[in-house]
């Protein structure tokens, strides 16, 4: 019987509660803000971190996740006993931290030949952030507890990410410009005429796929997208940063407008905030296949 082993990392922003009941593996990022290091999950909250952002001169800066860090990780789950391990990574575009899950598992298969046959590495690029992949990990943990097979597992991991939007709405524009998502001369016009970029991710990269005027404007632009785009009778998750009446709004609405509620409401973690800005609103769905 196979033992499998779920594991992501920290930018997947799963609720605690849902890490230890499903036991998902979550390898935590090191965040610098100034001349201070954190460990992300273990010295902050996400609504903690929004204050030490907010109080920062400087954007944080986060690190990847080494590959001695992942051989460390590989070799405890084979001691453990796991036949298998499926790593969902953060975006691959936006981190290295991918390619040392790669080189990881090439450098374990070399230290133990032992291994092969007896112990099996998946890694998944989610192509995306946050809850983006988040929520189909759970999924997958679910699914191992269930007996599924791991290839099924995986298939429905990248069926997912072939098929998922991330959408959001900064509701201030100094941490997007900071980050590069926004140009400085567009985010400078945007403050002056009161407009809110609407961005999505898709393949791993950032789209502004429109703007709004008004803080006002933005829970309904992101509803007409989510309607025009998503696959009717789905599941979707609803994200916040420090305005959780943001996220409030946008779940009441969604699920007036749907006709059912979001599977999950949760604040967005640092990876998230970092480059949008604490006071965010988003959205996670299902739409059609992109390839």
């Amino acid at each position: 019987m196979r033992k499998i082993k779920i594991v992501t990392d920290s930018a997947c922003d799963i609720p605690r509660e849902l890490e230890e009941k499903h036991q998902i593996r979550i390898l935590p990022f090191s965040i610098t803000v100034g001349d201070q290091s954190y460990v992300e999950r273990r010295d902050f909250t996400p609504e903690e971190f929004y204050g030490i952002l907010e109080s920062s001169p400087k954007i944080p800066s986060t690190a990847q996740y080494t590959a001695m860090q992942f051989t460390e990780v590989y070799e405890e789950l084979f001691g453990e006993g796991y036949t298998n391990v499926i790593y969902v990574s953060i975006n691959a575009k936006g981190s290295s931290t991918n390619s040392n899950a790669h080189l990881a598992k090439k450098q374990f298969f070399e230290a133990h030949p032992e291994a092969d046959g007896e112990f099996e590495i998946d890694i998944v690029d989610s192509q995306t952030y946050s809850m983006g992949y988040g929520y189909p990990v759970i999924e997958a943990a679910k699914k191992a507890e269930k007996g599924m097979q791991p290839a099924e597992i995986v298939a429905y991991l990248e069926d997912w990410f072939n098929c998922c939007r991330v959408i959001f709405a900064p509701y201030t524009l100094e941490y997007v410009k900071k980050s590069g998502r926004v140009s400085c001369a567009a985010a400078f016009v945007g403050e002056l005429m009161g407009l809110k970029p609407l961005i999505s991710f898709e393949d791993g990269e950032s789209v502004t796929f429109g703007k709004v005027r008004g803080e006002k404007a933005v829970i309904p632009a992101l509803i007409k997208k989510v309607k025009a785009e998503m696959i009717p009778q789905t599941p979707y998750v609803v994200l916040y940063g420090s305005a959780p009446e943001y996220g409030d709004q946008l779940a009441a609405d969604l699920e007036k407008e749907l006709g059912y509620p979001c599977e999950l409401k949760a604040p967005i973690g640092a990876a998230i905030s970092i480059n949008a800005g604490p006071k965010v609103a988003a959205v996670i769905f299902r739409g059609r296949p992109r390839h």
